[in-house]
């Protein structure tokens, strides 16, 4: 089976506080999962910027991503033409502001032939979820 973890679920795995933090750190180190590239954005914006109630120094996010997310997974990249062609569609598609983000890891588990979509935020995808599309699973 071929999966996409989203941001939420790294974010969960490194954060030992957070919700899920067992089955997202375990789903995790199983390893053979794809992320899409921006993921490793949002998880270090989430870490070192307080937002959930923990502020990582940016060196340990960087390390957490480097030694315990990167060598786990496959990074899934959108090309220049490819982000174009989804932010086409996001009308359509019922995407709006800062939804695009999940909608774009949408987008990278279709490229990546993904079975799965891994994350916390099943609210955040289910609408955006199309026949064909990779099924939408929290962990």
């Amino acid at each position: 089976m071929s999966t996409l973890l989203d941001s939420s679920v790294l974010v969960a795995a490194l954060s030992p506080d957070e919700h899920r933090h067992s089955q997202c750190l375990t789903l995790l180190l199983q390893g053979g999962h794809s992320v899409y590239a921006h993921a490793f954005l949002e998880t270090f914006s989430t870490l070192t910027g307080g937002k959930l109630g923990i502020k990582v120094d940016a060196e340990l996010a960087a390390r957490l991503l480097t030694e315990t997310v990167l060598p786990r997974v496959k990074v899934i990249e959108l090309g220049g033409s490819e982000l174009i062609i989804a932010l086409r569609e996001t009308r359509k598609q019922g995407v709006r502001g800062g939804g695009v983000y999940d909608y774009m890891h949408l987008i990278a588990a279709r490229k990546s032939g993904a079975d799965v979509l891994f994350t916390i935020n099943l609210s955040n995808f289910q609408h955006l979820h199309r026949q064909g599309d990779p099924e939408i699973l929290c962990p």
